[in-house]
């Protein structure tokens, strides 16, 4: 029996990553407008627990966030970098439900199925391990191609995700569904897997990564994204998605509670429509940072929902509209560490 179980995001954390923007990343034509977002990203993290920083100049990034983060929070790590999604790249941990013991596995990021250049994110996990940034025990898996925002744990022995990712050809394809299950369960210390078989947003790179979707929340809830308009392209697929969330049970045998987000007004750029979603939120100690978009009443109600999921923490939001142009958005960009990772 596995002693390790992947915590709820919830649970205390000794801090959360950040994989800095640069002018060598698809950042390049906006970057002032993508640092300004991810200050204010670093600013709320940096204001209740550590923040790592990953960057190929970290002056530069102290320089850029001088005044506006609380530093005396702040750790940086040099590392050579592709892009900035630390949700995929960055080593996901397991804690030892005895000891408290803390293990940190290092996945294989194929940037979401051979679709982009991860070779430099690869190397960012064990680098900073072998630099002493990381207090866990270091465990290789790079023979197995998995993304952080493609799982979801409650915490209980249940994981969230979706065949379209974790079922995609160009990850795992000579793994069929019942051995990537029973990988999945080994390896988190889980009892059972939750397979999501609809749902996509339009413009999503990720092939359905379950953090644009539906999210655990504390007290067997899932936040999940709901589309009641009919003439919206995903109402078809999210209205089954919803339907199947219906069937799902608790490790004890009872129904989740389901909140549902409002979906996102459509955002376009360059004709293209963009994966906005309110479901790709951060728990940080004593916070859940969201995400806006800019639209008065869908991001209010988002606000109320997460409230409700988390009624003893602040929903504070935070302007990704300068993420979601590259078709991400806060959690992506995001990893948190539990207790013990980063001190």
């Amino acid at each position: 029996m596995n002693d390790y179980l992947l915590p709820a995001e919830w649970a205390p954390q000794s801090g959360v990553q950040l994989t800095w923007s640069h002018e060598d990343t698809d950042w390049r034509d906006m970057l002032d407008e993508v640092e300004a977002c991810f200050t204010a990203i670093a600013r709320e993290i940096a204001a209740r627990e550590r923040l790592l920083i990953v960057a190929p100049e970290p002056e530069q990034v102290r320089r850029c966030i001088a005044g506006e983060v609380n530093l005396e929070n702040v750790r940086f790590a040099a590392c050579p970098t592709n892009d900035t999604w630390a949700r995929d790249h960055a080593g996901i941990t397991l804690v030892n439900k005895g000891s408290g013991k803390c293990r940190l596995l290092d996945f294989c990021f194929n940037g979401w199925g051979l679709k982009f250049a991860a070779d430099r994110d690869n190397r960012i996990t064990r680098r900073c391990c072998d630099n002493g940034i990381f207090h866990a025990e270091y465990e290789n898996r790079l023979n197995f191609v998995l993304e952080g925002g493609s799982i979801d744990s409650d915490g209980k022995g249940s994981l969230l995700t979706t065949s379209e990712c974790l079922l995609s050809p160009n990850r795992n394809g000579e793994w069929d569904k019942p051995r990537i299950e029973a990988y999945l369960k080994e390896t988190f210390g889980m009892r059972q897997v939750l397979w999501v078989d609809y749902g996509s947003l339009e413009g999503d790179d990720t092939d359905s990564h379950i953090d644009t979707l539906a999210r655990f929340c504390p007290d067997d809830t899932i936040a999940y994204v709901q589309c009641s308009d009919p003439a919206d392209r995903h109402f078809a697929a999210l209205q089954q998605m919803e339907k199947q969330l219906r069937t799902f049970r608790t490790t004890d045998g009872r129904p989740f509670r389901l909140l549902p987000l409002p979906m996102a007004d459509a955002i376009y750029h360059k004709g293209e429509r963009l994966p906005a979603t309110y479901a790709n939120f951060l728990v940080v100690n004593g916070a859940v940072l969201y995400p806006t978009y800019g639209q008065s009443r869908n991001d209010r109600e988002a606000a109320e929902v997460l409230q409700q999921a988390f009624p003893h923490r602040e929903i504070v939001g935070i302007d990704c509209r300068a993420l979601i142009r590259q078709h991400g958005s806060l959690h992506c960009v995001t990893m948190q560490y539990p207790e013990g990772v980063l001190i």
